[in-house]
């Protein structure tokens, strides 16, 4: 049975808050200020509104609803974002590192050109998700759910995922073109094409895997064009109709 570790008890997110109300974050930040730092804001319902450029580092915010907010270029650094609902939300440029999204649902944000080095995403949903040229150094993202939203693929284009935890992901027809998954860990990952996504292969063409770990991953009809997996461990990988032309294999020679 899998153990799955939990980061809520993290050092650096315990202490003192400060408890503010909706109406009182809302009208400080129409009056300017931006510093929302360590505030507790648990279980609000704050969606539709425009919250960009505000810090909110080492805030929590577990379970709150945060729909479809304007938080572009905010700061959420150590943030507790646990159980939160983030479907639509819009974090562009936001600094999401270290932050914790255990079981959050980010369907259909817009993480483009985010960063979340080292963030907790474990069992989050990010169907449908803009994560191109986002930043996920060292993230942890066991069981995350990148499958198709109901009208687009999960962007993970040019994102950089070095030494990622994705075991379990389902990265089933995400675009992952470019991706640079160096010495990330894909064990037992889900990247093949399902049957209703059948228009929707996994895109992996020209992502970097050298030194994976890609043991036991489902890559079925994935496509893997100019692929690196140098140094990739592909003990029982299933490979199953994937495009491998132009890939650099493990071995280091170049598949036809």
């Amino acid at each position: 049975k899998r153990k799955v570790l939990h980061r809520s008890d993290h050092p650096r997110v315990m202490g003192r808050f400060h408890n503010m109300t909706i109406s009182e974050l809302l009208n400080r930040y129409l009056a300017g200020e931006r510093n929302f730092q360590r505030i507790s804001l648990i279980g609000i319902d704050l969606m539709n509104e425009d919250l960009s450029q505000a810090d909110f580092t080492q805030a929590d915010l577990r379970q709150s609803r945060l729909g479809k907010t304007n938080l572009s270029q905010a700061r959420f650094t150590v943030a507790n974002l646990s159980e939160a609902i983030l479907w639509g939300t819009n974090f562009s440029e936001a600094k999401l590192d270290c932050a914790i999204l255990r079981e959050a649902d980010l369907s259909g944000a817009q993480l483009i050109r985010a960063s979340l080095e080292s963030a907790y995403l474990c069992k989050a949903s990010l169907c449908g998700t803009n994560l191109s040229h986002a930043n996920l150094t060292q993230a942890i993202l066991i069981d995350a759910d990148f499958s198709p939203g109901s009208d687009q693929q999960t962007d993970l284009g040019y994102a950089i995922l070095k030494q990622a935890d994705l075991s379990y992901a389902n990265l089933s027809a995400a675009l992952l073109y470019a991706a640079d998954l160096e010495g990330a860990k894909l064990c037992r990952a889900n990247l093949s094409r399902r049957m209703q996504w059948s228009d929707w292969p996994t895109n992996l063409s020209q992502a970097n895997l050298k030194n994976a770990d890609l043991s036991y991953a489902d890559f079925s009809d994935a496509i893997l064009q100019g692929a690196n997996l140098e140094g990739a461990d592909l003990t029982g990988t299933i490979l199953k109709g994937a495009d491998l032309s132009g890939a650099k294999m493990p071995d280091g020679t170049v598949h036809e």
